[in-house]
């Protein structure tokens, strides 16, 4: 088969190499433009377009593909299945009908459950207890398609966004292959059609939700931190100041502090009340300066000890 591949961050990185490495021929790979990243705005590649040009694919960028010179590019590749992962850009029906076989999508939650853009983080803040991987007939709606191969995981207590990206990012990549497997030995099932009664959607993150809200629950709480690290982050007022927080842990147990005061605090660690609950901070940073493990944060924070 002729596949064209479309993806553009890291999460798209381990399937594309897994077509290279079993040595499916991959003719053509799609990412979005280069962007400029940081105060200077140097240019930088995405992550799908250094893998590609590492193993001598050729790459292609265009700004928008519902341009009908973009549609016919695409269409001279004669591609037989498009494998589409965080690409980035909105496919239209035209496009959709080019492949010969079919167009799919790696989608990282368990279909209906969060269609969208921020499935990861939005399976965190729910506090879902699983989640998992979908290979998905893509269809000009978000995220309705038929799904034909999913791969479903524990999410841990502890899990933070970051960790749960890379573990399904390698499970997306293997459920891809054994799709693409299945399809050439003639046994890839009939796939399941979505159940519209048990659609969840997972919106974009704005820097809006970074804000702590200490009269939420602890457990929430840490929920938010595990999911908003590293982007937007969030921010918590403690003790008439902003803070970072980048890592936290829930105490079930409650103290005589009202919501957002200091429940303990001494030189190694620091605990906040919350509506119900304490959370431990285990990794702070103060506006303009670097982040810090708790126990060399409050060496300077003497005044707030209990």
């Amino acid at each position: 088969m002729r596949i064209v591949f479309c993806g553009t961050p890291e999460f798209s990185v381990a399937p594309l190499k897994k077509l290279i490495q079993n040595k499916h021929e991959v003719v053509a790979v799609y990412t979005q433009p280069d962007r400029g990243v940081g105060r200077g705005r140097k240019v930088q590649f995405s992550a799908v377009k250094q893998c590609a040009l590492e193993h001598n694919i050729e790459v292609y960028q265009p700004v928008s593909l519902r341009d009908e010179d973009a549609i016919e590019e695409l269409r001279s590749l004669k591609p037989d299945l498009l494998v589409v992962v965080a690409y980035g850009l909105i496919l239209p029906q035209a496009v959709l009908d080019i492949p010969t076989i079919s167009c799919w999508n790696i989608h990282a939650s368990l279909l209906p459950r969060w269609r969208g853009a921020a499935p990861i983080h939005r399976a965190l803040l729910a506090g879902d207890k699983t989640t998992g991987v979908g290979i998905m007939q893509m269809e000009a709606g978000l995220d309705t398609g038929a799904v034909y191969v999913q791969h479903e995981c524990a999410i841990a207590d502890d899990e933070t966004t970051e960790k749960l990206h890379n573990k399904l990012a390698v499970m997306g990549a293997n459920a891809l292959l054994e799709a693409i497997e299945l399809l050439q030995d003639n046994n890839l099932p009939s796939p399941m059609v979505q159940d519209e009664d048990k659609v969840t959607y997972a919106k974009k993150l704005t820097k809006a939700e970074s804000v702590i809200d200490w009269n939420q629950s602890a457990e929430l709480i840490d929920r938010k931190i595990r999911a908003l690290v590293p982007w937007p982050g969030t921010v918590a007022n403690i003790a008439g100041d902003d803070y970072k927080i980048w890592q936290s842990k829930f105490i079930e147990e409650d103290s005589q502090a009202a919501e957002g005061e200091i429940a303990h605090a001494d030189k190694s660690s620091l605990f906040i009340q919350c509506q119900s609950g304490q959370l431990q901070i285990l990794s702070i940073q103060k506006s303009g300066k670097k982040r810090m493990d708790i126990a060399q944060f409050m060496q300077a924070k003497t005044d707030w000890f209990t």
